[in-house]
């Protein structure tokens, strides 16, 4: 991660985006599909174990310091979002960060969720990325494809 985000700035690069399968929680706000963790301190308050703690401080370290648009796309829970959970030690919220959920198949719910993310790349757009999510026809539950 952090060689990541030292060759983005030699290259004078416009955006970083990281691709991960693991959730690694950074607030409170959701227990139901990722850790909970306090957003200042970043430690877990659920008393599990913590494998993220350390990684999630430095990238909050180096999300700060890049100033740039920086983008964490993760599966785990698959629950479509795209959202700014990631605040400073002080709460901030870092607008720079953007955290993007993928769909996913749930099977123990009896969802079929698997559809798909269209990323855009503007160098010359402020954010950088957009996101367009694709429903594909033939996975739709809640609404038949029309």
């Amino acid at each position: 991660m952090q060689q990541t985000f030292t060759e983005a700035i030699a290259r004078h690069s416009a955006a970083i985006m990281f691709v991960s399968q693991t959730d690694p929680g950074f607030d409170t706000t959701d227990a139901t599909r990722g850790p909970v963790r306090d957003p200042k301190t970043l430690a877990e308050t659920d008393g599990q174990a913590d494998g993220y703690q350390e990684f999630l401080l430095a990238l909050r370290d180096q999300v700060i310091a890049f100033a740039r648009p920086v983008a964490y796309v993760h599966g785990d829970s698959h629950y479509f979002r795209v959202d700014k959970p990631f605040l400073s030690s002080t709460g901030a919220r870092l607008e720079n960060f953007t955290r993007v959920e993928t769909f996913g198949d749930h099977p123990e719910n009896g969802i079929n969720d698997v559809h798909w993310l269209k990323v855009m790349v503007d160098a010359r757009s402020r954010e950088v990325f957009s996101y367009q999510p694709q429903i594909v026809p033939g996975n739709r539950t809640a609404v038949p494809s029309p």
